[in-house]
C-alpha cells in the first residue's frame, strides 16, 4: 500500500528497510510545537491573502490546537510509515477535520515547513542555552566576589608560575563564557529570517505574504532566496561551532576540578551531589561529574564534524542528507545544555581550601618575578639584567634549599650589591597579588570591581564593588579573610 502523503505516483509502499533509513519520526517529533505553530501561521497567511476560505483557516487551527493538547499530553500516537512530524500532524489533522486538512499544505512544502521548524527550534533553545551561560556566569562571579583575596598559584605549562588570586581566577571563565553567549547570540541573529514559503526550492506561483507568516513567527524577514531558505544549514553549524567553543570552556575548567579536587593538589572540596564512590575503595571520592561535562565536547564538537561532512558536497538545493542534521544537533545542544547545567552547580557547591592554596601558592619562588621588577623599579636596573639577577637568587635558594623569602639580606647582597633590605617587602604572596592593579590584573580590589561589573551586567541592577576585607563565607582552612 502506497502511503497516501505522498500521492498517486507510487503504486506500492516502501519496502521496511527503505521505511526504517528514511523515517525521522523518532526524533523529530520533537519539533511538533515549531511545526504547529508555522501551520497556524501559514494558514492564518492563506486566509488572510484569499488563497484559503475563514472557515477553512478556523477548522484547521482549531483541529492544530486540539493535535497539540494531544501531543503534549502522551495521547497521540506518531506513526513510522508517515515518515516526520510534518505528515504526522497532517494526517491526525485530517482524520480530525476532513479534506480542509489537505488546504493547509497549499503553496509550502516540506522542505520550506523542516527549515522553519528547525530554524524555530534552534533558536528557542540558543534563548535558553544564553540563560544557562548567564546562570552559570553568575555562580562564578559569586564566587570569585568570595574569593577575591584567595591566593593561588597561577600556572603556566602546569607549572608554579606566579601569585594570583582565585577570584581573578574564576572571573577569566565568566569572560570566556561572555564570548559564548555573545556567539550564540550573533548565530540568533542570523537564522532569524523566515524560510516558509519558499516551498519546494523555486517558490510559489500563489499570491502569499511572506513577510507576514515571518513576523508572525518572530522572524525579522523572510529569506531573499528560495533556493538558499530550503537548502541552508548555515544556521545549525554556526550554533554548533559557538556550542563546541562553549563546550570547550567547561571542559577546561572541568579539567581544572578534577585536579583542584585530588588529594595532590587539595584545592577545593567537591560536594556529594557532583562526586561518586568506589565499587571496591572506600575512601574514593571520584569528580565523575567534572569528567563527565569534560567529556562532552567530543559529541557535541562531533556533531560539527559530522554536520559539516554531511553539507560539504550537497548540490543544490534539498537532498535527503540533510535529514542528518536534527540528530545530532539534538543530542550536542542537550549535551551543551545538561554540562551547563552541572557545571553551575558543582561551582556553587565548590568548597575552597584557602590555606592549601596559598601555601602552594609561595611554593616553587614564585615571587621570582616580583624581585625583577622591584629590581628595576627601586634600583634602576634594565628588566634584562634583573632577570639574569633574579635567576642567581633563585639558584641560590634552592642551593641552600629555602624559598626567597627565607634568604638573608647578606645573602642578597652576595649575589648584588645594590639589594638592600627593601626588598624582603614584595617577597609574599600577598604582597605580589595587591601590587598587581594594571587593568584586567589580579589584585583583590581588581577582582571586586570586575565581579561588580559583572554583577550589574547579568542582573540588570547596579552593583557596588565589595569593599576589601569583608568576611567571605565558606571555605576552610585559615586562609579567609576577617
Amino acid at each position: 500500500m502506497s502511503n497516501k502523503m505522498w500521492g498517486g505516483r507510487f503504486a506500492t509502499g516502501p519496502d521496511a528497510i527503505m521505511e526504517e533509513i528514511n523515517a525521522s519520526i523518532g526524533f523529530d517529533q520533537r519539533l511538533f510545537r515549531q511545526d504547529i505553530a508555522g501551520s497556524i501561521a501559514h494558514a492564518t497567511m492563506l486566509a488572510e491573502t484569499g488563497i484559503l476560505t475563514g472557515e477553512d483557516r478556523d477548522s484547521i487551527i482549531a483541529g492544530l490546537t486540539e493535535v497539540l493538547a494531544e501531543i503534549e499530553g502522551g495521547s497521540f500516537t506518531f506513526s513510522r510509515a508517515l515518515e516526520d512530524i510534518h505528515m504526522n500532524v497532517e494526517s491526525r489533522l485530517r482524520e480530525k477535520i476532513g479534506d480542509a486538512a489537505g488546504r493547509l499544505h497549499t503553496a509550502r512544502s516540506r522542505n520550506d515547513q523542516v527549515a522553519t521548524d528547525f530554524k524555530l527550534y534552534v533558536r528557542d533553545t540558543i534563548d535558553t542555552l544564553v540563560v544557562q551561560v548567564n546562570t552559570l556566569q553568575l555562580a562564578l562571579v559569586t564566587k570569585a566576589e568570595d574569593e577575591a583575596e584567595t591566593i593561588m598559584p597561577g600556572f603556566t605549562h602546569l607549572q608554579s608560575a606566579q601569585p594570583v588570586t582565585f577570584g581573578h581566577h574564576l572571573l577569566a571563565y565568566v569572560e570566556m563564557l561572555g564570548r559564548d553567549a555573545g556567539r550564540l547570540l550573533d548565530a540568533r541573529k542570523r537564522l532569524n529570517e523566515s524560510p516558509l514559503g519558499s516551498a519546494a526550492l523555486a517558490g510559489t506561483p500563489y499570491p502569499i505574504d511572506r513577510h507576514m507568516t515571518a513576523e508572525k513567527l518572530g522572524f525579522d524577514r523572510p529569506t531573499a532566496n528560495s533556493l538558499d531558505a530550503v537548502s541552508d544549514r548555515d544556521f545549525i553549524l554556526e550554533t554548533l561551532a559557538a556550542a563546541s567553543i562553549c563546550a570547550m570552556h567547561l571542559s577546561r575548567l572541568a579539567e581544572e576540578m578534577v585536579i583542584w579536587s585530588s588529594a595532590q593538589f587539595g584545592f577545593v572540596r567537591l560536594s556529594d551531589k557532583f562526586t561518586t564512590g568506589s565499587s571496591i575503595m572506600p575512601q574514593k571520592r571520584n569528580p565523575d561529574a567534572a569528567e563527565l561535562v569534560r567529556a562532552k565536547i567530543g559529541r557535541i564538537l562531533g556533531a560539527l564534524t559530522a554536520l559539516l561532512v554531511v553539507m560539504k558536497g550537497l548540490p543544490l538545493a534539498y537532498s535527503k542528507d540533510m535529514q542528518e542534521d536534527k540528530e545530532v544537533a539534538f543530542d550536542a545542544l542537550d549535551s551543551l545544555s545538561l554540562s551547563l547545567a552541572a557545571m553551575t552547580g558543582m561551582v556553587s557547591d565548590m568548597v575552597p581550601n584557602r590555606e592549601r592554596m596559598r601555601v602552594s601558592a609561595a611554593a616553587g619562588f614564585s615571587t621570582a618575578t616580583d624581585i625583577a621588577d622591584w629590581l628595576v623599579r627601586q634600583v634602576n636596573i634594565p628588566f634584562r639584567d634583573a632577570h639574569h639577577i633574579t635567576g642567581q637568587i633563585v639558584a641560590l635558594a634552592e642551593q641552600k634549599g629555602c624559598g626567597l623569602e627565607g634568604l638573608t639580606i647578606e645573602d642578597f647582597k652576595f649575589i648584588d650589591q645594590r639589594i638592600d633590605s627593601r626588598i624582603h617587602k614584595v617577597l609574599t604572596v600577598e604582597a605580589s597579588v595587591a601590587a598587581r592593579q594594571s587593568y584586567g590584573g589580579t589584585a583583590p580590589a581588581n577582582v571586586l570591581v570586575q565581579a561588580a561589573r559583572w554583577k550589574t551586567e547579568l542582573t540588570g541592577q547596579p552593583h557596588e564593588p565589595r569593599p576589601l576585607g569583608k568576611k567571605k563565607h565558606g571555605g576552610h582552612g585559615d586562609g579567609g579573610v576577617e
